[in-house]
């Protein structure tokens, strides 16, 4: 299924090339463009998911390593689509135009990931590095979104937030034992577990931060600290990847 990975994932990003252009023409091309991208994201979808089919039930984090690779692009690819909409018809100097540059930067980086990711499957000697090479750059991704000033679509309680810590915890301690076997099995489950804790982590934060209880002082402290806590699980991620 490799190939077809590739030469979909190629397809994808004359498409994004198509949506970044189609902000600037015609309603109908910036339409062909959107409808084209979503066409061709759900093949590759398919593909990859065959893909990790492919590597048998015997290896199930590693199959979720693809899945969460090909999540990474849809995701990114809605993002970009959003942005090619607010940037539609404004002149190029609007702030809404280098919105688009940036998320389609981050659809071209999550493209280049997937990538990377299906060739190191094949290599049992890279496929733990890789994953957490992805989870890395995943949760610098989720840390820019958990910092720009877009207010959550709902709030939940300091409790919530709280309860979300306790599965960096255990990430944390997964986390060290990867570092300390260095076995690609480990190092992948942690991938795996550390890219849903901090993401968990950060969602419940923000949540609470903007809870109508919250006082500004205290939001400004709680997205500080959430910041800081992801800042110093990188710094651990990065060390495991190092060792």
């Amino acid at each position: 299924h490799r190939e077809n990975i590739l030469k979909t994932a190629k397809a994808l990003v004359e498409d994004t090339k198509l949506l970044v252009s189609g902000a600037a023409s015609s309603q109908d091309k910036l339409a062909q463009a959107a409808q084209s991208s979503a066409n061709t994201i759900t093949q590759l979808a398919e593909v990859v998911k065959l893909g990790a089919a492919s590597l048998g039930s015997d290896d199930p984090e590693t199959q979720v390593v693809l899945i969460n690779a090909i999540k990474d692009v849809a995701k990114a690819l809605s993002d970009l689509i959003g942005a090619t909409k607010g940037a539609a018809s404004k002149p190029a100097d609007d702030p809404s135009m280098y919105q688009l540059k940036g998320a389609a930067k981050v659809m071209v980086t999550n493209v280049t990931s997937l990538l990377k990711t299906v060739k190191a499957v094949e290599d049992e000697a890279t496929r733990g590095t890789r994953a957490l090479e992805a989870t890395i750059e995943y949760i610098k991704q989720e840390l820019t979104v958990f910092q720009s000033s877009e207010v959550p679509e709902k709030t939940s309680s300091p409790e919530e937030s709280i309860r979300m810590t306790k599965g960096i915890t255990m990430a944390t301690a997964k986390a060290v034992a990867a570092g300390n076997s260095c076995r690609q099995e480990d190092v992948i489950a942690t991938a795996n577990l550390s890219r849903k804790a901090v993401a968990d982590m950060l969602t419940a934060c923000k949540q609470a931060s903007y809870h109508p209880d919250v006082s500004e002082e205290v939001r400004e402290r709680a997205l500080r600290f959430g910041t800081e806590c992801t800042l110093g699980y990188l710094e651990l991620l990065e060390h495991v990847l190092l060792v």
